[in-house]
């Protein structure tokens, strides 16, 4: 790896094997950034992971170990966002339109030739550069938009980022003090059918009526979210999972008898839907519980209550388990009026078990008030 030049300019690594090109470039852009250099695909990839301050990368794209193509589709797929968002412009001698067509659909954003005018390449750099800072700009805006956003704009229903604010007070409460805690996702069937047939403000019109009725049927205590175009999420604090399956029932059977019509046309309005409870599934969060629900909506599946733990069967004394082991080999058909007696001397036992088992019931009941 070649060194850097001095300076505060933004850092780009420059990747080919060829050491005159690297050179020219150099001169080219030296006083515009500082430079790294790698001579293939497989060093410039690990300058990348070690450095978080390169700004841009320039590529050629035939290289030793690890082509440009390569190294432009590991960029792209990278799990840091910080290397997948990177800037990347090919620099080859290849004036073929096959190899420029198949570097851009890779992931590249520009594609220079080696005998540009050096002019050419400074500006057609700093625009891209200044391209790329008004792309972040503008998605820092939108995901601060949606973080400090609490309402849709169509439904009035909460987003999807305060939905799972919401969502986590109602299951940090119901989790300290052993309450109920449900989530129902709910699909409108054929929106987007609508939306092209009756157009998409007929389409939303008729999903805003149905965020409405959502909001006369459910209390004040629950939260609904529009999580997609037509998915709504309804949060539902103190509830368990037979309640809210039966509040999603009655939901569906509302809409589909809903008065709703387009043109002289009734539309007949059908809703699938998923539920997932604390009370019957393995959570352990509101974002998992939301996900289950969501899941089960996509799969087909209502509601699921999770599996109970089968009983631990109690140790007998070695002498009262040997006698069962004994009673359990017996084939009753063959013991006529013996089995008669034998029940008879066992009922003592188990009236006395029985008694025992009331008494403490009402002992811990007792205790309880």
């Amino acid at each position: 790896m070649g060194r850097p030049h001095d300076g505060p300019q933004p850092k780009l690594l420059l990747v080919d094997d060829s050491k005159f090109v690297r050179t020219t470039f150099r001169n080219i852009l030296g006083s515009s950034f500082a430079i790294l250099e790698d001579v293939d695909g497989a060093a410039a990839w690990q300058t990348l992971l070690a450095d978080a301050s390169i700004s841009m990368v320039f590529t050629d794209l035939d290289m030793p170990r690890l082509d440009g193509y390569a190294l432009i589709e590991r960029i792209r797929a990278a799990a840091d966002a910080r290397i997948a968002r990177l800037p990347i412009v090919v620099i080859s001698g290849a004036e073929e339109q096959g190899s420029k067509k198949r570097a851009l659909e890779v992931g590249a954003n520009e594609f220079i030739s080696k005998n540009a005018d050096p002019a050419e390449i400074v500006t057609r750099i700093q625009n891209l550069m200044r391209l790329m800072h008004t792309e972040d700009k503008l998605d820092e805006t939108q995901q601060s938009l949606e973080r400090t956003a609490t309402h849709d704009a169509l439904t009035g229903t909460l987003t999807p980022h305060y939905l799972l604010t919401e969502g986590a007070k109602r299951f940090s409460y119901a989790r300290r003090h052993g309450g109920e805690l449900s989530v129902m996702a709910l699909r409108v069937a054929g929106h987007d059918e609508m939306a092209g047939q009756a157009g998409r403000h007929v389409a939303d019109q008729i999903l805003v009526r149905i965020a409405r009725l959502m909001g006369s049927m459910s209390r004040a205590e629950d939260s609904i979210g529009r999580a997609a175009d037509s998915t709504f999420v309804v949060v539902a604090a103190g509830t368990g999972a037979p309640q809210v399956l039966a509040f999603a029932r009655r939901l569906s059977e509302q809409l589909l008898n809903a008065k709703i019509t387009y043109g002289n046309q009734l539309l007949k309005i059908r809703a699938s839907y998923g539920v997932a409870s604390l009370g019957a599934d393995p959570a352990g969060s509101i974002d998992e519980l939301m996900k289950l629900a969501l899941q089960r909506l996509e799969q087909g599946v209502q509601v699921v209550a999770a599996p109970q733990p089968a009983p631990q069967a109690a140790t007998l004394p070695a002498e009262v388990e040997k006698a069962v082991a004994v009673l359990e080999k017996l084939d009753p058909a063959k013991l006529g009026n013996a089995l008669n007696e034998i029940l008879r001397r066992l009922t003592p036992f188990l009236q006395a078990g029985l008694r025992r088992a009331q008494a403490d019931a009402a002992k811990e009941k007792k205790l309880a008030r």
